[in-house]
């Protein structure tokens, strides 16, 4: 089982990695996924991971605080813009999908608002 874990690891942590380069795929989350994966299967590459240069930042403040940077909700923001305005006006497939599409959308901002963009001082 500790195999399964560390491959998905690494599948999360290289997606993550190219949501770096295109910004229509989120790192964070990703980057959690990875966090939790390595978690099961090696604490080393957890520990990595979690104090990593680039990725560790974010990880931090996201399991110390609960939090997701303003630059962060303000790109991904725009970028659920642009995909539900893609899907409502310019994209040829079923209704349902759209509706479902665009309700996980709504979703997704929904959760992204309500949290905090700097840690709450004690």
């Amino acid at each position: 089982m500790r195999i399964l874990y560390f491959s998905l690891g690494w599948l999360f942590f290289f997606t993550g990695a190219v949501g770096v380069v295109l910004p229509v795929l989120p790192t964070t989350p990703f980057m959690l996924l990875a966090l939790w994966a390595f978690s099961k299967s090696s604490q080393r590459l957890h520990n990595w991971l979690y104090h990593h240069k680039l990725f560790g930042p974010p990880i931090q403040q996201w399991c110390k605080h609960r939090v997701i940077p303003l630059q962060a909700k303000v790109i991904a923001l725009i970028f659920m813009s642009v995909a539900m305005v893609y899907l409502l006006f310019f994209a040829t497939h079923h209704y349902a999908f759209s509706v479902l599409a665009s309700a996980l959308i709504i979703y997704g901002a929904f959760f992204i608002l309500t949290k905090p963009s700097k840690p709450t001082e004690n």
